[in-house]
């Protein structure tokens, strides 16, 4: 971000609290206001009441399905909200699943995928391309 953007705002839900520190606390390093929930159930109550510019998600919390079902309740709340899928799945069973096509984002209802663990650096150059594509 530069000085002459708003304050953008960035969800991170995830059940591993020392992701959630780790990355709001990057996150706000870098000038963004960061609002963090540990479960589906906690987020989906958050959002009832604000709008982030971008929510980062971890696919597997309280149910084995949570971050599909957060990311489809935050497309139906919002369409403009970016959204970026965080999982070890791939490295942890060998499936293998991604969010680079127009297919691929319908079902999995996010805009990029990232493989844990999730640098700061992969995050943030997520977060900043999701946020210029959705000015363009």
């Amino acid at each position: 971000m530069n000085a002459t953007d708003a304050k953008k705002t960035v969800l991170i839900v995830d059940d591993d609290v020392d992701f959630l520190t780790q990355q709001r606390l990057n996150l706000e390093g870098a000038g963004f206001d960061v609002r963090t929930a540990e479960s589906q159930a906690e987020a989906e109550k958050l959002l009832a009441g604000f709008r982030p510019d971008v929510a980062v998600v971890d696919l597997m919390m309280e149910h084995m399905d949570g971050g599909f079902a957060l990311c489809h309740h935050i497309r139906k709340k919002d369409p403009t909200i970016r959204v970026i899928l965080c999982t070890a799945v791939a490295s942890e069973t060998s499936l293998a699943f991604d969010a680079a096509t127009e297919e691929e984002r319908s079902w999995v209802k996010a805009d990029a995928l990232l493989a844990k663990p999730v640098r700061f650096e992969q995050l943030r150059r997520e977060i900043d391309r999701l946020l210029r594509e959705g000015r363009a």
